[in-house]
């Protein structure tokens, strides 16, 4: 009997040593790519644990270029603000809504992240999925004698790919396509946009970071002869700081917009002339 309970146990020390060298050997994901989901207008690839509750705060004041009239744009009435609310459904997969003041754009949004990447390589970069409806707030007068609610949708679909370079150091590109369903006679309904951002991180809560979105330019795409007056490029940078729960980036940006097709198709603020804005994002999270 006692050697048929030692060879029990014996077999059962083996078992747990084999699982626990699989656990190990188990490839990763790779720990905190991003500070938040938000990289101060793009999306990133992080997206909460289960059943996380997340509130969202985008601030973006008046243009700079007024100088001290109204203090560097901080004072501007032409400050924009949305406000936000993310909830993770499922694992890696978030629903969101948010306000903003600028039209007052109400927009559901659905982010999922296919890919992550892990920390032995397995999958090298996180692919995420991102798309949202946004409808317009705007009078009905402002859509012409023909109005139709219809006419105050607008789409935005993204796939970002990213990658943890090191412990310092996170980049990401995305292609987006834009459509509003609604827009004036010398402008396109649809617009595609290519994406960059990354982040630099020079301490263990503080990070540079910096996004860059340019609407492309595509003939077969347009509606127009001729591109008389496209959106320009918006260009961000700042600063962040990350404790986990909470997110804290203050930048600089082009775009007064925030939702993200309304800087595809309606920037025409140029950073070579020195057109920005200061603005902040703050993120809350909550665990249920």
């Amino acid at each position: 009997m006692k050697k048929i309970l030692f060879s029990i146990l014996l077999l059962l020390s083996f078992t747990s040593i084999a699982f626990c060298q699989d656990e190990e050997e188990k490839d990763k994901p790779v720990y905190s790519p991003w500070g938040s989901g938000i990289l101060i207008d793009q999306q990133t690839s992080v997206i909460p644990s289960v059943h996380s509750f997340e509130s969202i705060i985008q601030h973006r004041f008046g243009s700079i270029q007024s100088s001290m009239a109204d203090l560097y744009g901080i004072y501007s009435p032409g400050a924009n603000l949305r406000l936000g609310f993310n909830y993770v459904l499922f694992k890696n997969v978030q629903i969101g809504y948010g306000l903003t003041k600028e039209n007052m754009y109400s927009d559901f949004n659905l982010k999922w992240t296919v890919f992550e990447q892990t920390r032995k390589n397995t999958v090298p970069v996180s692919i995420t999925l991102y798309g949202n409806m946004a409808i317009s707030g705007n009078p009905d007068k402002d859509y012409g004698l023909n109005y139709a609610f219809i006419h105050r949708y607008s789409y935005f679909s993204q796939l970002i790919i990213g990658r943890k370079i090191s412990e310092a150091l996170s980049i990401q590109t995305a292609i987006s396509f834009t459509h509003y369903n609604s827009v004036a006679a010398d402008m396109d309904h649809d617009k595609i946009a290519w994406h960059f951002g990354g982040k630099l991180k020079f301490s263990p809560q503080s990070s540079f970071i910096f996004t860059y979105d340019l609407p492309l330019q595509i003939d077969v795409l347009s509606e127009q002869r001729e591109f008389i007056n496209p959106p320009k490029a918006n260009l961000s940078f700042g600063y962040e700081v990350c404790t986990g729960t909470h997110d804290f980036q203050i930048f600089l940006a082009t775009a007064n917009g925030i939702v993200p097709q309304d800087i595809v198709l309606y920037n025409q603020s140029d950073w070579q002339l020195g057109g920005f804005s200061v603005g902040f994002v703050m993120t809350r999270l909550w665990g249920f």
